[in-house]
């Protein structure tokens, strides 16, 4: 009962010394620039940008307020990611369940995963255009290698006794995906989801800044063209709650799927 008693009250002070480090960064850096030690034409105080985000997020017009960047950014980042770790995930599984397709695979993977996802953007505008479709694609090409690597790293990494009890009991191909390959490489589909979803952010912003009018990356860009240094550390600021939220819902959905994974 007292070792119980001690984890909680260890995992209560974890929490707290989170929850007021960055508030204790936040009242350092206020202090420094209200005293004029750092510059506020580059680093305003969190006080203003506080004031900032409030009237962009209340904005007279809907398609000017913050909200609806937000909303743009989102939608944009799930569908690309979406159409990323899917086929990723049922490509990954079989690469790691058929050795001969792993072997014809393996060495595109490695040639194409090494390039800068950044710099085939112009490519995929030229092929879809400057609409939403390169957006996706981009996002979606980024997920892709991510989630495909670790889905099939963790598939391959099960223990082969696992597949052997499976062919005894006549389990076929789709039933030793389904019930044995899959639910064995879900700690690695997590941590390749959470890459992902990092890669699909970063994608996002840099496809946004270089061609959309809507979006966090819009925002972002539209500030250093304006010189609205408040405006650019919002959307910063915004993008860094999203990934942050997001990483915790993903952590959560994990926890809730492999009860048994400590940590």
């Amino acid at each position: 009962m007292a070792v119980r008693v001690r984890r909680i009250s260890q995992r209560n002070m974890e929490r707290i010394i989170a929850l007021l480090t960055p508030l204790a960064m936040l009242l350092v850096w206020e202090i420094l620039v209200r005293s004029g030690m750092l510059d506020a034409r580059f680093f305003p105080a969190p006080s203003s940008i506080v004031g900032t985000f409030y009237h962009m997020t209340f904005a007279a017009q809907w398609d000017s307020s913050l909200t609806y960047h937000v909303l743009v950014s989102l939608s944009r980042a799930l569908v690309g990611f979406l159409i990323g770790a899917i086929p990723a995930i049922i490509l990954g599984a079989i690469m790691g369940l058929v050795p001969l397709v792993r072997a014809a695979i393996q060495p595109v993977v490695g040639a194409i995963f090494p390039i800068p996802k950044v710099a085939i953007l112009p490519l995929l505008m030229l092929i879809f255009g400057i609409g939403e479709e390169s957006k996706w694609a981009i996002i979606a090409v980024g997920v892709f290698f991510q989630v495909l690597i670790a889905t099939a790293a963790g598939v391959a990494n099960i223990d082969r006794i696992y597949l052997d009890v499976g062919t005894n009991f006549r389990a076929g191909r789709l039933a030793q995906y389904t019930t044995i390959a899959l639910p064995g490489a879900l700690p690695m589909i997590f941590a390749g989801l959470r890459l992902g979803w990092g890669a699909a952010l970063l994608l996002l912003v840099t496809a946004e800044m270089v061609s959309s009018q809507s979006g966090i990356g819009f925002v972002i860009w539209r500030a250093w063209q304006l010189l609205t240094v408040e405006d650019m550390y919002v959307g910063l600021v915004v993008i860094a709650f999203i990934g942050v939220a997001s990483f915790w819902m993903i952590d959560s959905l994990e926890r809730k799927l492999l009860p048994w994974k400590k940590g």
